[in-house]
């Protein structure tokens, strides 16, 4: 029997930040016997019958690590082909002392630009580490596989867009955090006469203080959306703009681009999808204005099917369920288990 088992935070396709994982454990499920699933929290029936859910949320941090550790354990037999630890670097140091006795590989799916001492732990643990590009991890390491971004194409399917009578429409998406540079894009968007809408959570203190300053500057920054009315909103709008830190490749620049949305972005990391002309220095409100004002003149929809085409290529997210199960089968195969390089 095929089995995988994956920890991650959330089951909750209305989640604005973490309704992408659904897609992504359905792509997994479709390719195994059997998906378990551990996560914090969950919302029944969104997942295949083949998948099982265990639940670790508590409300303190020993009642945690005991409700994780006993899913984890209840589940090591059949021998599965890995564990996968889901953009939370403490899952694998948690799954470690029971799945490496049981010669499960752990395998770390991580897409950040922040480097931490969990996270240093946490590659070295782990028989592979998977990543959307080897630029969206942030340490040196030869255990990386590159496996794309895991976009529901479906969901977020080709849109054909009527121009509008009026000024373009932008829309800037994602954490209210200062990494996102949406200080920058707003100057830009006054600069070229364009109507610009920021919608994203603010979880943390920084974010709240972050998401209060930018209102101050004058920015239109309203409630986030629950992340399947996502394709909808990118419908009505003309370009996303994206000026996250170099280091992490923000999901929704590949949903829009696979809605035939035209996007800007200041990130290097996103070469294989946006040519030269898409992006811009990450500090340069001026240049940005001068992309945005570019972006008025071509035909958006033959340009948004352009990059489409790539991010359908290179990152939907059938591909990186396929890649990441190709890795867990070689380091199951090779006996992988912490510290040995693949």
């Amino acid at each position: 029997m095929r089995r995988l088992i994956i920890a991650t935070q959330a089951v909750d396709p209305a989640d604005p930040v973490l309704g992408a994982t659904v897609p992504k454990l359905r792509a997994l499920a479709a390719r195994v016997d059997e998906l378990v699933v551990l996560a914090d929290h969950a919302v029944g029936g969104v997942l295949p019958e083949n998948c099982r859910v265990h639940l670790f949320g508590s409300p303190s941090q020993a009642g945690r690590v005991r409700l994780f550790t006993a899913g984890l354990v209840r589940e090591l037999r059949p021998r599965p082909l890995a564990f996968v630890a889901h953009m939370v670097p403490r899952y694998a140091i948690l799954a470690a002392p029971v799945t490496l006795p049981a010669r499960v590989p752990i395998l770390l799916w991580f897409t950040h630009w922040k480097r931490s001492r969990t996270l240093v732990l946490a590659e070295r643990l782990s028989a592979a580490v998977l990543s959307v590009d080897r630029r969206s991890f942030p340490l040196e390491s030869g255990k990386v596989h590159a496996i794309g971004h895991g976009i529901d194409t479906d969901v977020f399917a080709c849109a054909e867009r009527v121009a509008a009578a009026g000024p373009l429409r932008a829309v800037a998406l994602g954490r209210t955090s200062p990494a996102k540079g949406y200080e920058v894009i707003a100057r830009a968007a006054e600069l070229a006469g364009v109507e610009l809408e920021i919608r994203g959570t603010s979880g943390t203190a920084e974010e709240r203080e972050e998401r209060d300053r930018l209102v101050r500057l004058g920015a239109r920054v309203l409630d986030p959306v629950p992340h399947r009315e996502v394709p909808a909103l990118l419908a009505t709008k003309d370009v996303l703009v994206d000026n996250m830190r170099e280091g992490a490749l923000d999901k929704v620049v590949y949903e829009a681009a696979a809605a035939c949305l035209p996007v800007l972005a200041s990130n290097s990391g996103f070469d294989d999808v946006l040519p030269p002309e898409l992006r811009f220095p990450r500090q340069d409100a001026e240049a940005l204005a001068e992309r945005l004002r570019a972006l008025a003149t071509v035909d958006r929809n033959a340009l948004g099917r352009e990059l489409r085409a790539r991010v359908v290529e290179r990152h939907s997210v059938e591909r990186w369920a396929e890649r990441l199960l190709a890795v867990a089968e070689a380091a199951r195969s090779r006996g992988a288990t912490a510290v040995e390089q693949p």
